[in-house]
């Protein structure tokens, strides 16, 4: 079930915030939680009922093993449940790669029958992972099973994250917060609105033009050239940050409504003036996971630059590998691996070198290599084939050369002498599709930059810890307040991306 369905917005939302109030107004708290248990069950089990099985087996091993890593304080234990849990996703997600890639190798004729990837395990995996491996490390542990249960699958962020901490979500469980109040219900569906807005106007507006150039070069001998080229690795860029920032948004408005907080997991990415910082804005949840669990247990930078070096670069790698079984994810993650050995590498010693840029000049500098890098990266992300990313990438280098649809030459009849001094011909193509692709792109990076985001219009009601706060103190216009005008902008949003409901699309972090 999607978000951006009418099934889960006008039937099973409305019927799981009526069975949650009754719940919690005339029961108790552990009514309220067994109805969101139930709730999210379903919500699971409506993709593919069967692998409900394998979600709620999940839940129960591990619940029983962080009880008998609690009990006995065994590292043994640990190692064990971990690789326990990555034995399962190696099996779903990587069992084809892997056999598929030792067949190619040697030559011998191994395969595997097709194995059917069951939605969300990587992020439900390593959220047990993480509290298996903090249960060991701190020594908390959760006794209810109905809590770890709702914890693991609580249907705003058990699809596409974010990936939260038990420290985080469980004392909201059992407090004054859970529950439907109305100054959660007007942020929640504000934040709700707006992701909806993102993903379903934004994201799968810009999509067809992305869609348009990967499925070409990968199912033909098509050689864009410099033009068509960056405009559909611009636009793919758009829509990957619009479509999962605007999950990420709904899941956290979702969960407001239900009086639970979730983390923050993007902050303006596409403003990074560095890799390093892009890295902490994007994906957070996802980033402070591989910094805690990965680079951290390789040892980070206690070990001297080398090694620091190496734990970046393995650490990238298998973020990489994690979000898909196939080389060009493997490639993506070595070539953020790089990035950002090259971004710490070169910040130990600029205050070194002789010539120093002003702030002026330095900033625009570092923000466009920076925006350059990530959308090289994005090339691979995007691209079914290693053959059609590189196609890709020889295009946005000018190696099929750069051509621009003789209608739009005509209409620039002045600049001939500069499209004839830069090696620009013209080509017979309709020049529409170019256009909108460039405008569709160009306004949402404009956007990606200029607008504020979540964290930025609801940082006065929203904590740092993601607890609420009424506050009616406004010092800047972009401030969310619970006004008529605010409450009508949100309400345009919600309505303009559910007349774009027609033709539904899933979200892309669904795949991984």
């Amino acid at each position: 079930m999607l978000f951006n369905s009418f099934e889960f917005l006008f039937c099973f939302l409305p019927v799981v915030l009526f069975l949650f109030h009754i719940a919690h107004s005339r029961y108790s708290d552990i009514a309220a939680i067994k109805v969101l248990v139930c709730a999210s069950l379903f919500f699971y089990g409506w993709w593919q009922p069967v692998y409900l099985l394998l979600l709620l087996s999940s839940i129960f091993l591990n619940f029983y093993l962080a009880k008998q890593i609690h009990r006995l304080r065994s590292k043994a234990i640990t190692v064990f449940a971990v690789c326990l849990n990555l034995a399962s996703i190696l099996y779903y997600k990587y069992a084809g790669f892997l056999i598929s890639s030792y067949s190619q190798l040697t030559g011998q004729d191994w395969h595997i029958e097709q194995i059917l990837l069951p939605l969300a395990i990587s992020f439900f995996t390593f959220q047990q992972i993480a509290y298996l491996v903090d249960v060991y490390r701190k020594g908390a542990i959760e006794e209810s099973l109905l809590n770890y249960t709702l914890f693991v699958s609580f249907f705003p962020q058990l699809i596409a994250g974010p990936i939260v901490h038990h420290s985080s979500m469980m004392p909201q469980f059992s407090n004054s917060r859970l529950g439907i109040k109305s100054v959660n219900v007007a942020i929640g569906l504000s934040i709700f609105s707006i992701g909806f807005f993102k993903k379903t106007v934004l994201a799968d507006g810009v999509a067809v033009y992305a869609n348009l150039l990967f499925q070409q070069v990968d199912k033909g001998p098509v050689q864009p050239d410099f033009f068509q080229a960056w405009g559909g690795a611009l636009a793919y860029t758009c829509q990957l940050y619009f479509d999962f920032s605007g999950y990420s948004d709904m899941a956290i408005g979702l969960g407001l409504l239900f009086g639970i907080a979730l983390p923050l997991n993007f902050n303006s990415p596409y403003k990074a003036l560095s890799i390093t910082d892009f890295w902490r804005r994007w994906h957070m949840t996802l980033s402070q996971f591989l910094r805690d669990y990965l680079y951290i247990a390789l040892g980070g930078n206690r070990l001297g630059n080398i090694r620091r070096y190496v734990n970046l670069f393995l650490t990238m790698l298998l973020g990489g590998l994690w979000h898909g079984a196939g080389w060009n994810f493997l490639i993506w993650g070595a070539l953020h691996g790089f990035y950002l050995i090259i971004n710490h590498g070169f910040s130990s010693i600029k205050h070194k070198l002789p010539l120093q840029f002003p702030s002026w000049l330095s900033r625009p500098l570092s923000w466009l290599l920076c925006f350059l890098a990530v959308v090289v990266g994005w090339v691979f992300f995007r691209a079914s084939t290693l053959d059609g990313a590189l196609t890709v990438l020889s295009g946005m280098a000018g190696l099929n050369g750069i051509s621009l649809p003789a209608g739009i030459m005509a209409h620039l009849h002045f600049a001939k002498p500069l499209f004839e001094f830069a090696g620009i011909t013209s080509n017979l193509n309709g020049g529409s599709v170019l256009i909108q692709t460039w405008l569709w792109s160009c306004s949402l990076i404009f956007i990606a930059l200029v607008f504020p985001n979540v964290h930025d219009l609801f940082r006065h009601v929203l904590h740092a810890e993601s607890k609420i706060k009424v506050s009616n103190s406004s010092n800047s216009v972009w401030n969310w307040q619970p006004t008529k005008r605010w409450a009508f902008l949100m309400a345009v949003m919600l309505l303009v991306g559910i007349s774009t409901l027609g033709q539904i699309s899933e979200f892309l972090y669904f795949n991984f």
